[in-house]
């Protein structure tokens, strides 16, 4: 069986920062944000603080080279406009609106993204249609 494409991956400064983050905060996660006060930002909380349920989709778990990878989750709603898109969340300087961990350090979390290939979208969706 082959890898399936990740929906979601970081940028090496963004691993860095969760990595600080998490020496100070313990396990974090992220909740893409759907539009309401920081457009679409992602959200990094410690773990558990944003409370996720039946109407949130895992989009994968972040690699940041620790014990405990941080799961990424977005609105059911929400992924049927996104899921064609690969996102990629990235670190620049400025502050968002405050809700995420981060902010407090002048910087703020954001997404890039891109559509899948034509051949990603088919890997992840045979993927999701078998199991």
């Amino acid at each position: 069986m082959r890898d399936l494409p990740h929906r979601v991956d970081l940028t090496s400064e963004a691993a860095e920062l969760l990595r600080r983050l998490t020496a100070e905060a313990g396990p974090l996660m992220f909740h893409q944000s759907g539009g309401c006060c920081d457009g679409s930002a992602p959200m990094c909380y410690p773990d558990g603080e944003f409370i996720v349920g039946s109407a949130d989709i895992h989009l994968g778990d972040l690699d940041i080279e620790l014990d405990r990878a941080v799961p990424v989750w977005m609105s059911k709603a929400q992924f049927e406009y996104w899921k064609h898109t690969h996102l990629t969340i990235d670190v620049v300087k400025g502050r968002g609106s405050g809700f995420s961990i981060e902010a407090p350090l002048g910087v703020r979390f954001l997404i890039r993204s891109r559509v899948f290939t034509d051949e990603e979208y088919e890997a992840l969706t045979t993927a999701s249609a078998d199991g």
